[in-house]
């Protein structure tokens, strides 16, 4: 396969213009197809609407400078994201006793083994080494719940949840890109519809970043910096490196691990979780559509990254948007943006008949939401999911 692009080379030429229409497509369905999970999963650990909207602001922008430096660096469209698999883990796991402070404790913990994973290739390796199918069976439980939730919310509450399930639906059968986008569009119709236009903006349009100091405690270790991290590197560290791969481009994958997990550990004290490579944007940003000479596409990655940073600083705004909103919206919203998501994790789980128990029992210990000497489930659901493999591939006699 042909590499292409250079870090060595020393011209700039101004962004085409193709690839800055691509970079805010990408944009658009990064931030807007994932941010109603991180506000879920922030509150769910504990922050308040404060340290939420400072939280999505510092993944924002975190995940917006760690792009733009790589794709410059590196002349690839190195497109990075916020974890959503990650934050929607946080979103089932219960607040741990140190509170939102002991989460963030969590997240540094996330973001330093993703640092040594890039700086260690052993440790690297060892993440790979989770079979493929009892990683994406872990990811499919996490979201069981949280695809529910649409659902449910078409029963409790169906002037508001149908119409977003409906939109997505319709806006998913032109274009599946823009089918969350067009959600949050209709989650905005029904919020303003409810509250009468009502609703309390902040004062100031710059989203003010909430420092909070980390709390050391063992619930912030196991039960979310080490299941944050195996989900984050098994579903978007590892598939982000093999999407740019695939459409040939071969940056180095120590620095790009090592440069997401700073951004991480740089950015956990405002209340950012995870910052990781990304799948769904690097493909966008990656192939043909976004320009016909490859080395020019990392524009197009560039231009996401600088939209992503103007995202973050106005967080607060859409953080006090989607706090006014009616019950369920906000579940509902997340739940839609994660359905394919679940339906590519459960099918790549669940393809080979031979693997198809254990990543059976994954799944379901995952979506059990257990929690036993500190473990989540997700880890829980490895270990038990990993034994039966073991037992199936290993022990079982012919």
């Amino acid at each position: 396969m042909k590499q292409v692009g250079s870090r060595r080379a020393v011209s700039f030429s101004p962004p085409p213009p193709q690839t800055i229409s691509t970079g805010f497509v990408a944009a658009i369905v990064g931030f807007f197809s994932s941010f109603p999970i991180v506000l879920q999963g922030l509150g769910s650990v504990g922050a308040s609407p404060a340290q939420a909207a400072s939280g999505l602001m510092a993944a924002a922008i975190a995940m917006g400078l760690a792009g733009i430096a790589l794709s410059l660096w590196y002349r690839q469209p190195i497109s990075v994201a916020w974890s959503t698999p990650g934050v929607a883990l946080l979103a089932v796991t219960p607040a741990a006793a140190g509170g939102f402070s002991e989460a963030v404790f969590g997240f540094l913990v996330a973001g330093l083994l993703t640092v040594l994973a890039g700086l260690v290739r052993p440790l690297g390796r060892l993440i790979t080494m989770i079979p493929a199918h009892l990683a994406q069976a872990m990811l499919a439980g996490v979201l069981v719940p949280l695809c529910l939730v649409p659902f449910q919310a078409v029963a409790e509450t169906p002037s508001t949840a149908i119409p977003i399930v409906a939109v997505w639906l319709v806006a998913g059968l032109v274009n599946r890109h823009y089918a969350v986008p067009a959600a949050v569009l209709a989650a905005l119709a029904v919020t303003f519809h409810a509250t009468g236009g009502d609703i309390a903006l902040p004062g100031h349009l710059l989203t003010r970043p909430e420092l909070v100091m980390p709390q050391v405690g063992l619930a912030g270790v196991l039960g979310i910096g080490v299941p944050l991290f195996i989900v984050t590197m098994a579903t978007q560290n590892i598939p982000g490196t093999a999407v740019l791969r695939s459409y040939g481009f071969t940056p180095p994958a120590g620095p790009l691990l090592t440069t997401v997990g700073g951004a991480s550990v740089l950015s956990a004290g405002f209340g950012a979780a995870a910052t990781c490579l990304a799948a769904i944007t690097a493909a966008i940003c990656a192939n043909e559509d976004s320009h016909p000479d490859p080395a020019l596409r990392y524009w197009s990655a560039v231009v996401t990254g600088v939209i992503y940073c103007i995202f973050g600083l106005v967080a607060a705004t859409t953080t006090a948007i989607a706090a006014a909103a009616p019950p369920l919206v906000l579940g509902t919203l997340a739940g839609v943006a994660l359905i394919n998501v679940f339906a590519g994790s459960t099918a790549a789980a669940l393809s080979h008949a031979a693997h198809r128990e254990a990543a059976a029992v994954t799944l379901l210990t995952t979506a059990s939401g257990m929690a036993i000497f500190g473990l989540s489930a997700a880890v829980w659901g490895l270990i038990f999911g990993g034994a039966v493999h073991v037992a199936k591939t290993r022990l079982a006699r012919p």
